[in-house]
């Protein structure tokens, strides 16, 4: 999905963006030109930073044994 169409920025890229440390929308704006042209992608870009409403990331819980049947061995080994 984009967030940004003035500049053509999905929501990967913001995710992304804060997963390498980005923390406050002018890192965003300096890092991928969020919010730069119009500013209306402002609000949506802030809501994937630290504290936004679409910061946290789902987790799935795997039942019993999964995990080794899809991660490596020492990513199974510490999912146990």
């Amino acid at each position: 999905m984009y967030i940004c169409i003035c500049n053509a920025v999905t929501e990967r890229q913001v995710r992304a963006c804060v997963d390498s440390g980005a923390a406050t929308l002018d890192d965003l704006q300096y890092e991928l030109g969020v919010a730069s042209c119009c500013g209306r992608c402002a609000e949506s870009a802030c809501s994937y930073l630290p504290g936004g409403a679409c910061h946290t990331v789902a987790t799935v819980a795997l039942p019993a044994g999964a995990a080794s049947e899809i991660l490596p061995a020492s990513a199974a080994q510490q999912a146990a």
